[in-house]
């Protein structure tokens, strides 16, 4: 099958949001959020150029679908880490999302260009507020099991979120090696992490 029956094929099979949706991400992933326009979603897609519109109003309200779809990944990535983990749940999370940012650099601008602002955007609320509560579920339980030393959640969340953010941050805009960005964030969090954690 050539690449523009495929195109064409994706949405046959499911709801055309969906496959728009899916066509910016990878959009986004190859080439980056500037050439994610409605007319080449809708081309890759092998749709009329007026069919994106049907669905979403503007450019404006497609990314935010794809922010949303990429906080959807990010929660499943970030489950999956703290249900690997040996020990520390938040620690856990902490190098998942070092290790997210890493691989999907893009991703993690698109999200910071709409989550970490002033205000969030009342589209990703449900999702944003989801997370949260994951990661206080997470700090909770670590509090309960003495790897985390009592406080407030939220306080000992935001701590956990401006050191993961920052460095990663940090990592994409390449001020920090890429390659060694693994073994940066474990000996940060292993520096640092004890001002919020029990370890030894």
């Amino acid at each position: 099958m050539s690449d523009k029956h495929a195109e064409r094929a994706r949405y046959h099979h499911g709801s055309l949001p969906e496959a728009l949706t899916e066509v910016a991400l990878e959009l986004l992933d190859r080439h980056g959020a500037e050439k994610v326009t409605m007319r080449e979603v809708a081309r890759r897609a092998g749709v009329s150029p007026g069919a994106p519109f049907r669905h979403f109003p503007d450019r404006q309200a497609l990314m935010m679908a794809v922010a949303d779809r990429v906080l959807a990944d990010f929660e499943r990535w970030q489950l999956a880490a703290v249900g690997q983990a040996e020990g520390g749940g938040l620690r856990a999370l902490g190098l998942g999302f070092v290790r997210y940012a890493v691989r999907h650099p893009r991703r993690f601008e698109l999200v910071r260009s709409r989550v970490f602002t002033a205000t969030q955007p009342p589209e990703l609320r449900r999702r944003l507020s989801g997370i949260e509560q994951g990661l206080t579920d997470v700090i909770l339980a670590d509090q309960e099991a003495g790897r985390v030393r009592p406080g407030d959640p939220a306080l000992v969340g935001l701590a956990a979120q401006a050191l993961v953010y920052g460095l990663s941050q940090m990592i994409v805009d390449g001020y920090l090696p890429a390659e060694n960005a693994e073994r940066l964030a474990e000996q940060v969090l292993d520096t640092i992490g004890p001002s919020i954690t029990n370890r030894a």
